[in-house]
C-alpha cells in the first residue's frame, strides 16, 4: 500500500505541487508562521535523496558520452539563462521579479527532470548524467551567471551563493552517496519512498513561498505566470531543437529538452531567501516555475509518448 501511494504521489506530482500552491494562497496565514529558512532544509532533503539515487557509475556517461553531455550542459547554462534576461528584459519586470526569474535561469536541471525523461521514453542515463553534472557545476556557474546578468542592478554576493549551494546541494549529495556506500541494503529498500518524499517536499516548498507573499502574487501575478510559462516551454522547445540541430537520436533529443527546460527552482527559491531578503518577491518566480514545469513536463511526456516511433539510440 505504501509503495502504492508512493507511486501515484511520483505520478501525479504535478497535482501535488499545484495543490501546495492553491492551499497557501488560501490559507497563506497558515504558512506564514513556518520560517522561510526552513525552505533550505527541505531542498537538503530532496538533494540528499538525489544522491542516495545516484551511482558513481551513473557518472561514467561523462567520460564514456562526453559530447552529449557538454553539449546538454553548454544547453542548458546558456539557453536559460539569457531567455531569463531577455523575458524579464521584454516584459519589463520590476528588480525583485526580474532577479528571480534570473535565478530560476541560471540554476541547475532539476530532479523531477529524470523522472519525466523517463516517463518520455527519453535517454534516462544522459539526463542522469546531465543532471549531475550541472549540479556539480552550479556552485560557481550559477552565481557567476547571476552576476553577470543581474549585478548591474542588485548587489550579488557571488562567493556567498557559491557558499551556500555547496551547503545546500553537493553537501547532501555527496552525505546520500557516503549513506549510500555504508549501508547499500537499506539504500536499496528506501529508494522506492525517496521519490515520493522528495515531492512532498517540493510542495512544501512551493507553499511556503507562495504563502508568504500570497497578497503581493494575487495583486499582481499574472505577468510573471506568463514569464514563466514561456520561459519553459522555450526552454523545452529549444532544447529539443538544439538536439535536432545537431542530428541527435530522439531518446537524446527528449533528454536534452527536458533537462533545459525543468530547473532546480527550489534551489532559485532558497537562493533568493538567504541573500536577497531585501527583495521578498525574488522567491515567487522560483514557487511558479515548480508548480508549472511539474505539470508542462507530465504534459511533455504524454506527448512523447504518443510519438514514440523513433531508430535505437545512436
Amino acid at each position: 500500500m505504501m509503495k502504492k501511494l508512493c507511486q501515484y504521489l511520483l505520478e501525479y506530482m504535478g497535482v501535488l505541487v499545484l495543490a501546495a500552491a492553491l492551499l497557501a494562497l488560501t490559507f497563506p496565514n497558515v504558512l506564514q508562521q513556518i520560517r522561510p529558512t526552513f525552505i533550505n532544509y527541505l531542498l537538503g532533503v530532496v538533494m540528499f535523496g538525489m544522491g542516495l539515487t545516484l551511482n558513481l557509475t551513473d557518472f561514467k556517461i561523462v567520460f564514456s558520452r562526453p559530447k552529449d553531455v557538454i553539449t546538454g550542459c553548454l544547453a542548458q547554462f546558456t539557453i536559460m539563462p539569457l531567455l531569463a534576461w531577455v523575458l524579464a528584459t521584454v516584459f519589463r519586470l520590476d528588480e525583485a521579479l526580474a532577479l528571480g526569474v534570473v535565478l530560476v535561469g541560471c540554476c541547475p536541471g532539476g530532479t523531477a527532470s529524470n523522472v519525466i525523461t523517463y516517463l518520455a521514453k527519453g535517454d534516462l542515463a544522459l539526463s542522469v548524467g546531465m543532471t549531475a553534472v550541472s549540479t556539480l557545476l552550479a556552485p560557481l556557474l550559477t552565481p557567476l551567471l547571476t552576476w553577470a546578468l543581474a549585478g548591474k542592478t542588485v548587489d550579488v554576493d557571488v562567493a556567498g551563493m557559491l557558499l551556500s549551494i555547496l551547503w545546500v546541494v553537493i553537501l547532501p549529495i555527496v552525505v546520500g552517496l557516503t549513506v549510500k556506500w555504508i549501508w547499500p541494503k537499506f539504500t536499496e529498500k528506501a529508494t522506492d519512498y525517496l521519490p515520493a518524499i522528495s515531492s512532498i517536499a517540493i510542495a512544501l516548498i512551493v507553499a511556503i513561498v507562495i504563502g508568504a507573499n500570497a497578497s503581493k502574487l494575487m495583486a499582481g501575478g499574472l505577468v510573471i505566470v506568463v514569464v514563466v510559462v514561456l520561459h519553459n516551454l522555450c526552454g523545452l522547445s529549444l532544447g529539443y531543437l538544439i538536439g535536432r540541430m545537431l542530428g541527435l537520436s530522439e531518446p537524446k533529443k527528449r533528454a536534452i529538452s527536458i533537462e533545459v527546460g525543468m530547473q532546480n527552482s527550489g534551489l532559485a527559491s532558497s537562493l533568493a531567501t538567504i541573500h536577497f531578503a531585501a527583495y521578498p518577491l525574488a522567491t515567487i518566480p522560483g514557487a511558479i516555475f515548480s508548480v508549472w514545469h511539474n505539470i508542462s513536463g507530465a504534459m511533455v511526456a504524454y506527448l512523447y509518448r504518443k510519438n514514440n516511433t523513433f531508430k535505437t539510440i545512436n
